[in-house]
C-alpha cells in the first residue's frame, strides 16, 4: 500500500473515525484504523465493536494495499503537520511497519494484521428513509441533554426514535429521559419511507459521533435501519451502530395533560435570572425556587454556606393570570431546557408538587417535562 493525501483531507477524515476507538480497550486491534487504498480511493475504518465508522476518500495512489495502524497516534502525528504538506503512507505488506513522510520529516509505526480487524456487518436493514441534516441536528441537540447517565436504568442510556401520531399527522418523534426531566421533539410530516420502523433506542456514545458528524454537512441523510441496527450515510461517512437492546418507557404516560396555571416569561431574562440566582451556591443540586402571583415572578435561592438570592419579573417579561403558586427546581434542569427555546418560555403547573410541562411558547414541535423539588 503507497499514496499521497492532502493533510488537511486526511486529518479531518482521521478526526471522524478515531473518535469512535475506545481509548481503554483489551483486544489491542481495537485502537487502530484499518487503512485500504484501492485505484485512488482510500478507505479509512474504526470500530468498537459497538459502532463502526467507515469513510471515502480521494487520495493519488502508486500501489493497493491495507493496513492498520494506531488511531489517536496516527490523527496526532498528522495534526501537528504544517497547514498545506502532503502526506505520504508507505506499506510494503506483512509485518513491516507503516512509513510516513511529510516533506522532511518521516516516521515509523507498529501494524497488527489487516485479518485481526474486526468486521461488524450491519445485515439486512428493511427501512430506509432520508432526512434533512439541519433536522436531525434539531432532533439531537434539543434531547439529549436528557439522556440518562445511570447504567442500570441502561434503557434510557439513548433516544427514543419512533412514528407517532400528533393530531392527525404522522411524526417522526425523539425521545429521552433520566427520570428528573423528559425531552420531546418531533418532525412533521415523517419522511416517507419511516412509517413501517421499529421503535428504536440509539445509544448515547452513537448520538455524539453522529452529532459530530453533522456538524459538517448540510442536506440529505440517508438512514437505514433493522431492530438491532442503525445505519447513517453523512456524505462519503457511513456510521452503524448497534441498537440497545430494551423496552423505553411508556413516556406518555408521564406527561401532563391538564396542567393550567400558564407561566409566560421572556426566554433571556428568564435564563439570566436563574443563573444569578442559583450564583448563591455552588452545589448543582441546589434548588431554585420560582413564586407565582399575577404578572409577577419572583426567583430565589438560599445556601446555608453562602447566603440567598432573589430577583423579581414582572411588567411585560411575565404574563401570568392564575392564582399564587411556589415550586422548586433544580437550576441546571432549567438551564438545559430553556438552551433549547426561543424567545419566550411558557410553563404550564398543576402545584407545586407535580411535573411541569415547558414549552417554547412559538414552537410546539418540543416538549419538555421536568419534576420540581422540594424547596
Amino acid at each position: 500500500m503507497k499514496f499521497k493525501a492532502d493533510r488537511a483531507t486526511l486529518l479531518r477524515a482521521l478526526a471522524h473515525v478515531q473518535s469512535v476507538v475506545e481509548k481503554r480497550n483489551t483486544i489491542p486491534i481495537l485502537a487502530n484504523v484499518m487503512i485500504a487504498v484501492r485505484d485512488g480511493k482510500l478507505t479509512l475504518t474504526a470500530t468498537d465493536m459497538e459502532i463502526a465508522v467507515v469513510e471515502e476518500l480521494a487520495a493519488t495512489s502508486s500501489r493497493n494495499g491495507a493496513c492498520t495502524a494506531p488511531a489517536a497516534t496516527l490523527f496526532e502525528i498528522v495534526r501537528k503537520l504544517p497547514e498545506g504538506a502532503e502526506v505520504e503512507l508507505d506499506h510494503p505488506g506483512g509485518d513491516a511497519q507503516l512509513a510516513l513522510r511529510s516533506g522532511r520529516y518521516a516516521t515509523s509505526l507498529v501494524v497488527l494484521p489487516t485479518e485481526d480487524f474486526p468486521s461488524m456487518t450491519a445485515g439486512t436493514l428493511p427501512t430506509k428513509f432520508s432526512l434533512s441534516a439541519q433536522h436531525l441536528r434539531g432532533l439531537i441537540d434539543r434531547t439529549r441533554f436528557a439522556i440518562s447517565t445511570e447504567e442500570t436504568r441502561y434503557y434510557l442510556n439513548g433516544i427514543y426514535v419512533h412514528v407517532a401520531e400528533s393530531d392527525g399527522a404522522k411524526v417522526l418523534r425523539a425521545v429521552a429521559t433520566d427520570g428528573h426531566r423528559l425531552a420531546r421533539v418531533e418532525v412533521e410530516p415523517a419522511p416517507a419511507g419511516a412509517a413501517s420502523m421499529p421503535g428504536v433506542i440509539i445509544p448515547r456514545k452513537t448520538i455524539g459521533e453522529l452529532r459530530k458528524l453533522l456538524d459538517d454537512v448540510s442536506g440529505d441523510i440517508e438512514i437505514a435501519l433493522s431492530d438491532t441496527r442503525i445505519q447513517f450515510r453523512v456524505g462519503t461517512i457511513l456510521l452503524t451502530s448497534k441498537l440497545i437492546d430494551g423496552t423505553f418507557p411508556e413516556y406518555e404516560r408521564v406527561i401532563p395533560r391538564d396542567n393550567d396555571k400558564v407561566l409566560r416569561v421572556g426566554k433571556k431574562d428568564f435564563a439570566d435570572a436563574v443563573a444569578r440566582v442559583s450564583a448563591i451556591s455552588s452545589e448543582r443540586s441546589r434548588p431554585v425556587k420560582l413564586s407565582l402571583a399575577r404578572d409577577l415572578l419572583v426567583l430565589s435561592a438560599n445556601s446555608a454556606e453562602q447566603g440567598s438570592a432573589s430577583e423579581e419579573l414582572d411588567g411585560d417579561r411575565v404574563t401570568y393570570e392564575a392564582g399564587p403558586l411556589e415550586i422548586g427546581f433544580q437550576a441546571r434542569y432549567l438551564n438545559d431546557i430553556t438552551d433549547q427555546i426561543g424567545d419566550q418560555v411558557e410553563f404550564r403547573f398543576s402545584d407545586g408538587a407535580a411535573p411541569t410541562v415547558v414549552q417554547d411558547a412559538a414552537d410546539p414541535s418540543g416538549l419538555y417535562v421536568l419534576m420540581p423539588m422540594r424547596v
